[in-house]
Parts: structure tokens; sequence; C-alpha cells
């Protein structure tokens, strides 16, 4: 007849409907451990020297993995700690009782007489292993998003940080530029002008309004600002440096407006200049304007291209299109010396496939290539076909992988950055994704010429 302890591990799961006598070997050989609330009963960086069957109580294990602190609850039922064919060096968590519980303990040095004496139980500890494994691909895997999630929103943001605050500079900017043009308009309006005049005024006005030419260079402006301020002063008029600077940064030439001299008074000109000064103002600020939401604009749409918002997930792409959104939402990253070589065939290369999920191949294909070359070199990206494939050419010209990192890089959790910088999925997530899209995906390396390449099938009709 069963004793209580025995009929508490048949109701375990991977014990279930065990002979009698396999589980009272079992139990023979294991230690049953009474826990106080709060009591450790296995640390990080212990020997894997022991599995554990949770019989009663509630249990959690804490460890940190990237930088970041986890925390995952134990359930009564579970077989954990050191499994059968377990590659674990050591507990990479901390298990722990939140309440009085109790544990079985199997000392793993029994290993090999387990799988001899209890076959079936061997197997589905296999199962708990593979579920095991599974479940922290899946975190890791999950982690990794989240993390290159984090790195584009910051870079996005500040992408769009800097023509949103132009914008509001510039509206700000605006609204003290129209008091400006009002109230020198109310004061021409107050003058006895001829129709000629007003005609001579209206047509200098439009015909800076009309200009389009690139602003000058800093030289340019302080020589136009210099030759204004002695116009202005040569007239009388000794207090309009001011109107001379923005003149001047606007591009307009002395000798242009000399002619208002000739036929107005003096304060009928400095009305005029200030009008004609705030209109060049503001025609300049309306550009800004305009640059400034068209970034905006080009950035969300940028952004609903990289996630293939509001499109069906499966699709034909255009991989040359996709390479350049994914180039527009890592700008950030290019920014600080990375010049971009593009190498494209011309036609459009469409391949079936799940966009979104590309475009994470090509992110993390760029991203590892910028991190490699320390944000300054050559990042070359090229597309040709080859055989009824797409191939997709992301290469740098940073140090190169050596021959003993370079037979690892696919492997999942292989990295050879710092604690908290890299999770080792970047290229497991690549060959994954590539793999769904039944492609493949290549690597060779020398110093100064690494290049990962990506082929995949060109869509039905399009070879």
């Amino acid at each position: 007849m069963a004793t209580s302890l025995e009929s508490e591990l048949l109701r375990v799961p991977a014990f279930a409907d065990l002979p009698e006598d396999q589980i009272a070997w079992f139990l023979s050989h294991s230690q049953e451990q009474h826990l106080k609330a709060g009591e450790i009963y296995v640390k990080r960086g212990d020997p894997p020297d022991v599995m554990f069957v949770l019989l009663q109580g509630q249990f959690e294990w804490q460890g940190e993995f990237g930088g970041e602190t986890v925390v995952i609850a134990g359930q009564v039922g579970d077989v954990t700690g050191a499994l059968p064919f377990s590659r674990m060096k050591q507990f990479t968590v901390t298990g722990r009782a939140l309440s009085e519980s109790r544990i079985l303990r199997f000392p793993v040095s029994l290993f090999p007489e387990l799988m001899h004496r209890m076959p079936e139980l061997i197997k589905r500890l296999v199962g708990v292993l593979a579920d095991r494994v599974r479940e922290a691909t899946r975190r890791e895997q999950q982690r990794e998003r989240l993390a290159g999630l984090g790195k584009l929103s910051a870079g996005l943001a500040h992408e769009l940080n800097n023509p949103a605050a132009a914008a509001k500079r510039a509206a700000a900017q605006l609204r003290e530029t129209l008091k400006r043009i009002k109230d020198a308009s109310h004061e021409l309006g107050r003058r006895e002008l001829t129709p000629a005049q007003k005609a001579e005024i209206e047509k200098l006005e439009s015909s800076f309004l009309q200009r389009d030419e690139p602003p000058p260079d800093p030289l340019a402006v302080s020589d136009l600002e210099d030759r204004f301020d002695s116009l202005l002063r040569s007239h009388g008029q000794n207090d309009l440096w001011q109107l001379a600077a923005e003149l001047a940064q606007n591009g307009v030439k002395p000798s242009a407006v000399e002619s208002l001299f000739e036929n107005l008074d003096a304060n009928t000109v400095r009305a005029a200049l200030v009008r004609i000064a705030a209109s060049v103002e503001i025609s300049s600020l309306l550009k800004e304007i305009e640059n400034s939401t068209s970034r905006i604009s080009d950035l969300v749409r940028a952004i609903k291209e990289y996630t293939f918002m509001d499109q069906a997930p499966v699709q034909n792409v255009d991989v040359v299109k996709s390479l350049e959104t994914t180039l527009t939402i890592l700008n950030h990253k290019l920014k600080g010396g990375v010049t971009v070589m593009r190498d494209y065939q011309p036609v459009p290369l469409l391949v079936d496939s799940f966009g979104s999920e590309l475009n994470q191949v090509w992110t993390n294909l760029i991203d590892n290539a910028i991190d490699a070359m320390n944000g300054k070199g050559e990042l070359r990206v090229r597309t040709f076909r080859e055989d009824g494939h797409v191939v997709v050419e992301i290469g740098d010209n940073g140090p190169g992988i050596s021959p003993e990192i370079e037979a690892h890089i696919f492997e999942p959790f292989f990295t050879t950055k710092g604690v908290g910088e890299g999770t080792g999925l970047g290229l497991d997530t690549v060959q994954r994704i590539v793999r769904k899209h039944k492609g493949s995906v290549h690597v060779r390396s020398k110093p100064g010429d690494t290049r990962f390449q990506v082929c995949l099938q060109i869509a039905d009709g399009k070879g």
C-alpha cells in the first residue's frame, strides 16, 4: 500500500501512473526538506547537483538576465533544478520558499541509475527540459524585441523631436513677425504714397518673396550685413542693425533696395524696409515649418511602412523599399559617422514575406554592422538576383569576425557584447525569420570586409 508521500508524488504530473516500486526507489534516494517562509533552498552560482520536486507551498525563482531582475513563480508539482541531459554549469537563479513549504531533493549523481530504473520518467523529464528551454528562449526573444523596440523608439523620438522643435520655434517667431508686418503696413497706410510708389514697394517685396535661392553661407551673410548697415547709416538710419541682419540672413542684397531711398523719404523707406524684411522672414519661417512637418510626415510614413501597419501580414514586398525604410528608421545611428554605400539592382525585387519580420532582419544586421564599426565607417547595402533568388548583402568595413567567433554567431544566446548590452538573440532571430521565409543567411568576414548575405525566393512570376 502506497505511503502518503508516495501518493503525493504520484500526483506530480511527471510521476503519474509510474509503478509503485519505481516511486519507492525514487523516494528512498531522495531527501524531503521542510522550508520556512523566505528560506532559500538553492543559490545562484551553486553547482547543479540537485533535482527538486516541489510538493507543497509557494515558491519563486529569481535571477538577473541582461542586467534585468527576473522573477518566476514555482508551482507545486514542478520538477525543476538540474534535469537529465541538461548542460547547466551552475544554477543561474536563486530558489526561495514564500511560505512554509516542502520539497524533495534528488542527487544528480544518481541520474545514470535513474535512467536505468525509471526510463519513462526520463522521457517525461526530457519534455520538461524542452519546455524549459522553449520558455527561456521565448522570454529572451521577448526581451530582445522589447530592447530593440526601446532603441528604435529612443532614436525615433530624437528624430521626431528635432523637426517638431524647429516647427514650434518657427511658429513662435512667426507670431512676432506678423505683428511687425502689421505695424509697418499701418505706418505705410498713414503716408500719402502715389500709386507708383506703392507699386515700387510691392514689386520689390514680391521679387524677394519669389526668390528660390539657397541661403548664403555665414561669411556671405556677414558681408551683406556690413554692407546693409553702411547703406542704412548713409541715409540717417543708424538704429536698424537688426533689420540689416534679417535682410542679410535671407540673402537680400543692398543694391536691390537703394532705389527706395531715391523716391521716398527716410521714414517711409524705414517702414517699407521693416515690412519687406518681415515679409521675407515670414516666407522663410513658413518654409521651415513646411520642411519640419514634411520631415515628421516622412518619419510617420516610414514607421507605418516599417511595421506594415494597416497592411496584410503576408504580401509581396519591395526589398529595396524595405531596406530604405529601415535605414530611415535607423538614421539616428548613422549620423555619428557612418557612410551608407548603396548598390541596388534597379528592378524592384519582390518576395512573399511577413514584411515587418523581414524589416527586423535588416534592422538586426544593420545595427550589428554599425556596432562592429563603433559607429564610424562604411555601411554597404547591396541587392541582386542570383538563380531565382533575391540576395540582400549588408556589409561593413569594421575589424571583422574571428573564425572562432564566426562558428558560433548564429547560436542562441551567444554574444560578444558586455553584460546588459546584448542577449545573443539578434542573429538567431535573423536566421529563424529567414528560414521561416524558406531562405538562408551566410556570412563572410575578414578584417575590413564583413558581409552577411540573405537569400530569399523571388515571388511567383517575378523571376
